[in-house]
C-alpha cells in the first residue's frame, strides 16, 4: 500500500509540472525562439567558383636555348669537326710518317730486326689513331647526352678532355714530327681548345640552371594561350 500511494503521488507531481509548462508557453513567448525558416532565407549560398583565368595544369613546351648553351654546343661541334679533320689527315700522312716513327723506336734501341721496327711504328700510329677515332665518337654521345640534361655530363666531358690532352702529348711526340706533323700538331691542338671552350662555357650560371632544370613547363591561365614559362 505504502508502495502504491508513492507511485501515485509521483504521477501527480508529474502531471502538475506538465500543466505548468503548458500554461507559461504562450505566442509571446514563441517570437523568443529562433525561427528556422528566416535563418534559411538568410543563408546564401556559396559562390561558384570561376573558371575564368584558372591556373592550368603545367605543360612541357620547347624553349629557345640559353645563350651559353647555344654557343657552348657549338664549340662542341666545331671541335669535333676538327676532330675528324684530324682522323682524316692522319689517315693520309701514315706512309710518309712511319720512317720517322721508325726513327724515334731506333732511338731508343738499335739492336733490333727492321721488321720490329716497322711493326713498332704501325703499332703506335694505329694506337693514337684509333684513340682519336675513339675519342671522337665519345664526344658526339657526351654531346647528345648534354643536349638532353642528363646530369653529370660535364664530369664526362672533363674526363674526355684530360684524356685527348694526353693523346696530344703522345702524337706530338711520336707522330706529329717533321714537316707533316707541324699541321697535325696544330690542329689537334685547335680541337683541344675549341673542347676546352666548349667545356667552360658549359658551366656558366644559365647553362647550369638550363641543366638542373631537365625540362621547360609552362604554367598560364586555362584558355588564355599564355606562355610564361617556370624559368
Amino acid at each position: 500500500m505504502a508502495q502504491s500511494d508513492g507511485l501515485a503521488r509521483r504521477s501527480d507531481d508529474s502531471a502538475g509540472r506538465a500543466l505548468a509548462r503548458s500554461r507559461a508557453y504562450t505566442p509571446a513567448s514563441r517570437g523568443n525562439e529562433p525561427d528556422d525558416d528566416d535563418d534559411f532565407e538568410e543563408r546564401k549560398p556559396p559562390a561558384r567558383p570561376s573558371v575564368a583565368d584558372k591556373p592550368g595544369a603545367p605543360v612541357i613546351v620547347k624553349l629557345p636555348l640559353p645563350f651559353t648553351v647555344g654557343l657552348s654546343q657549338v664549340a662542341w661541334i666545331l671541335s669535333m669537326a676538327v676532330g675528324a679533320v684530324v682522323v682524316v689527315y692522319m689517315f693520309v700522312i701514315r706512309e710518309a710518317q712511319l720512317p720517322a716513327i721508325i726513327d724515334i723506336v731506333k732511338a731508343v734501341d738499335a739492336t733490333r730486326a727492321d721488321e720490329t721496327y716497322t711493326a713498332a711504328a704501325d703499332i703506335i700510329f694505329w694506337v693514337i689513331f684509333g684513340m682519336q677515332v675513339l675519342l671522337l665518337f665519345i664526344q658526339i654521345m657526351l654531346q647528345v647526352s648534354f643536349s638532353n640534361r642528363r646530369p653529370n655530363v660535364r664530369w664526362w666531358q672533363f674526363g674526355v678532355l684530360l684524356t685527348q690532352a694526353g693523346v696530344v702529348l703522345i702524337a706530338r711526340e711520336l707522330l706529329a714530327v717533321g714537316d707533316r706533323g707541324i699541321p697535325l700538331e696544330r690542329i689537334m691542338l685547335i680541337q683541344l681548345g675549341l673542347a676546352l671552350l666548349g667545356l667552360l662555357i658549359g658551366l656558366f650560371p644559365p647553362a647550369l640552371r638550363w641543366t638542373a632544370r631537365g625540362h621547360d613547363v609552362r604554367r598560364g591561365p586555362i584558355g588564355s594561350g599564355s606562355s610564361s614559362s617556370d624559368l
